[in-house]
C-alpha cells in the first residue's frame, strides 16, 4: 500500500474510472489564476467541459479566499475535495452535511473530513492523503464519480456512455 498518495497518483485513479474530463489549469489558458495548478475533475464522456456543471472532484494547492483553513501554504500540502453525497458525508463524518463538528481540524493531514466550505453540499476532503485515507479516499472517488454520472445520465435522459 502507498504510503502517501501524490497528486499524479490520484489524477490517474480518477482518469482510469472513465468518462472523466481533467482539467488542470495553466497560465494563459484564459483560466483565472487562483486555479492555475489545481485540477477539476468533471464527467463528461465527450470530453468537453460541462456546462453549468460543477466537478465532482478537486485537487488544490493552495489557500483560496474565504478558505485558508486547510493551511494549505505549507511545503507540499494539498487537499482533495469530493462531492461524495449526503450518505458518505453521514458515514465519515456522523453529522449532517452542514452540521459541524468543533473538533474538526481542517488542516488536519490524512483524516477525511468535511470540507471547510462545502460541506453542506456533501462534500468532504482529505488534505495529503496517505497511508490511513488512501482506500477510503479511493472509495469516496468512485462514490463521487458514480454521483456525477447518475446526475448527467438524469438531466440528459440517456447513459452518457461514449461510442
Amino acid at each position: 500500500m502507498l504510503e502517501d498518495m501524490t497528486i499524479d497518483e490520484i489524477i490517474s485513479f480518477v482518469a482510469d474510472l472513465g468518462g472523466v474530463l481533467t482539467v488542470t489549469p495553466r497560465p494563459g489558458d484564459g483560466s483565472p489564476e487562483i486555479s492555475w495548478g489545481d485540477t477539476f475533475f468533471f464527467w463528461s464522456p465527450d470530453g468537453a467541459v460541462p456546462a453549468a456543471t460543477q466537478p465532482f472532484a478537486t485537487i488544490v494547492t493552495k489557500d483560496y479566499p474565504g478558505d485558508g483553513s486547510a493551511r494549505l501554504d505549507r511545503h507540499g500540502a494539498f487537499r482533495v475535495n469530493v462531492a461524495a453525497g449526503r450518505e458518505s458525508f453521514r458515514h465519515w463524518t456522523g453529522h449532517e452535511p452542514g452540521e459541524r463538528a468543533a473538533d474538526d481540524d481542517p488542516g488536519a493531514s490524512d483524516t477525511v473530513l468535511a470540507h471547510p466550505v462545502h460541506a453542506s453540499a456533501g462534500w468532504l476532503a482529505v488534505v495529503n492523503p496517505g497511508r490511513r485515507t488512501a482506500p477510503a479516499l479511493r472509495e469516496l472517488l468512485r462514490t463521487a464519480h458514480h454521483l456525477a454520472r447518475a446526475r448527467h445520465e438524469r438531466r440528459h435522459g440517456h447513459t452518457g456512455r461514449p461510442g
